[in-house]
């Protein structure tokens, strides 16, 4: 049994849907987050400027004792896991890219679409990961850089929201033979009502539940399952926006959490 914090990160508070996949999956562990909130979108930034932000939040996720790190982000697991993973070799990191690909590989999909940030779709890393595995297999990608703006500034479930989705995946979707979709961003998880409204034929893949399912495994074969502890959860964030504050009430309104502010120095 380990009672220490599973830590995660984000961008923003995209990785919050991979915090709700963690509670359903395995309710007595807790977590420490972190949302760069002050930075994001990462999916536009250079990937030298995302490997800096992301070795400034692991630091400080290390320097609170966590049992292992989730990077809650595809745009940071494309673009910085080895990297992290060579700056703490002691520290299991996982990333979200390689649990989806592999839970699509397994399922026997023949044709894959995938949208995710501009930096993420950039680095090829989807197509390049299922390949790999399974040199058969189609992929289709498509990068969709307004989601996520939108979704740190609240406009998750509106009218602006879903037409945002239509614009860019309607061509996408139409010209393109894909019955799979897999949402290579962890904010993408908050806009699929929108996706299966507006493309109910589509089995959509999500790399926040994919990630926890193989890191139930993880711990359950380490011997690394929390039992119930007293542990509040703790989010941190470089700037408390409002949206920021206000999602995590609405995700865990039944936890017993708090939310801090810490900025890095640039």
């Amino acid at each position: 049994m380990d009672n220490r914090p599973i830590g995660f990160f984000d961008s923003g508070l995209g990785g919050l849907t991979s915090v709700m996949e963690l509670h359903e999956a395995l309710p007595n562990e807790k977590v420490l987050y972190f949302g760069d909130t002050a930075r994001t979108p990462y999916g536009s930034k250079s990937p030298e400027t995302i490997r800096e932000f992301a070795g400034q939040i692991v630091d400080y996720l290390v320097s609170k004792d966590v049992k292992l790190i989730i990077i809650a982000c595809n745009t940071v697991t494309a673009m910085a896991l080895d990297d992290l993973r060579a700056r703490y070799p002691d520290v299991p990191i996982y990333g979200v890219i390689g649990p989806v690909v592999r839970k699509v590989v397994s399922d026997g999909c023949r044709n894959v679409g995938i949208i995710a940030t501009k930096a993420t779709i950039s680095s090829d890393i989807y197509a390049k990961k299922i390949k790999e595995l399974d040199p058969s297999i189609e992929t289709y990608s498509l990068a969709c850089p307004a989601i996520v703006p939108l979704v740190e500034e609240g406009f998750t479930d509106t009218e602006i929201m879903e037409k945002t989705v239509e614009y860019y995946m309607d061509s996408f979707v139409k010209e393109n033979d894909f019955d799979n979709l897999i949402l290579g961003c962890t904010h993408y998880p908050l806009v699929a009502d929108h996706i299966r409204k507006l493309y109910p034929d589509l089995t959509l893949y999500n790399s926040s539940a994919e990630v926890v399912n193989e890191l139930k495994e993880y711990l359950t074969e380490n011997d690394m399952l929390a039992g119930p502890n007293e542990f509040q959860d703790r989010y941190y964030a470089s700037d408390l926006s409002d949206n920021f504050i206000a999602m995590t009430d609405i995700m865990f309104k039944d936890r017993d959490s708090k939310i801090k502010l810490v900025k890095f120095e640039n």
